[in-house]
């Protein structure tokens, strides 16, 4: 029997490491385990898992923040690229690309939504609607934003959909933050719209419906809004 090579090893560590990102067992926006909790759950040395979690640092994937942690930054190798390709683009052009994503997943996920879209769709929309409407602090409020948009583009079914939605996380947040910023509104009303028409399987109402969310967004006057930190 060979022995295991230490490259190999590693690479099955960050494997593992990749799989709980992707999977959204580590959603985006979360400090993974630290080093010694990661080393136990893969039974594997310190060096080992250090490499390992410096390669999805090189993937973009994740980033160490100095004396905080390690922070998940995207589900997907390919946001790790395009979050880096994209990070200065303007946040217009980042509202306009998502639209056309957003509003044609909204016709396909009224089509295809299941019963576990249903109560991810729904769960993702209290959730939403609570955090704009009490104290929560702006980063928490747009990454549970970011959250509801991402389960209707899953309940499209279209993996490459959310592949490159996935991979577009980090500017989507950007862009989210801004809006809310030069926005003094919580969209509460907007959002249920589109969730209930996704929900009722009406694809032309769910169209409608996040084609006007995303009109809303861009046509609103720009109102000093107070920064919740």
């Amino acid at each position: 029997m060979r022995q295991v090579q230490r490259s190999s090893l590693i690479s099955q560590v960050t494997a593992q490491l990749r799989e709980e990102i992707t999977s959204q067992r580590w959603p985006v926006g979360t400090r993974i385990p630290t080093e010694p909790e990661l080393c136990e759950i893969t039974g594997t040395g310190r060096n080992t898992v250090r490499e390992a979690v410096q390669a999805l640092v090189h993937a973009g994937m994740v980033e160490r923040r100095q004396g905080s942690g390690t922070f998940v930054m995207t589900c997907s190798d390919l946001g790790g690229t395009l979050g880096k390709y994209f990070s200065d683009a303007r946040h217009r052009d980042v509202t306009e690309l998502r639209e056309t994503l957003e509003v044609t997943a909204a016709a396909l996920a009224a089509d295809r939504r299941d019963d576990d879209d249903i109560r991810a769709m729904l769960g993702a929309l209290a959730d939403r609607n609570a955090a704009w409407s009490d104290e929560t602090p702006l980063a928490d409020a747009v990454r549970i934003d970011a959250r509801l948009h991402r389960a209707i583009v899953a309940a499209s079914h279209n993996a490459i959909y959310l592949e490159f939605y996935d991979s577009l996380l980090p500017v989507i947040h950007d862009a989210m933050r801004h809006h809310a910023i030069e926005h003094d509104d919580d969209y509460i009303d907007e959002h249920t719209a589109l969730v209930e028409a996704v929900i009722a399987g009406d694809a032309a109402r769910a169209m409608q419906a996040a084609r006007s969310l995303f009109h809303e967004l861009s046509e609103s006057p720009a109102r000093a809004a107070e920064v919740r930190e």
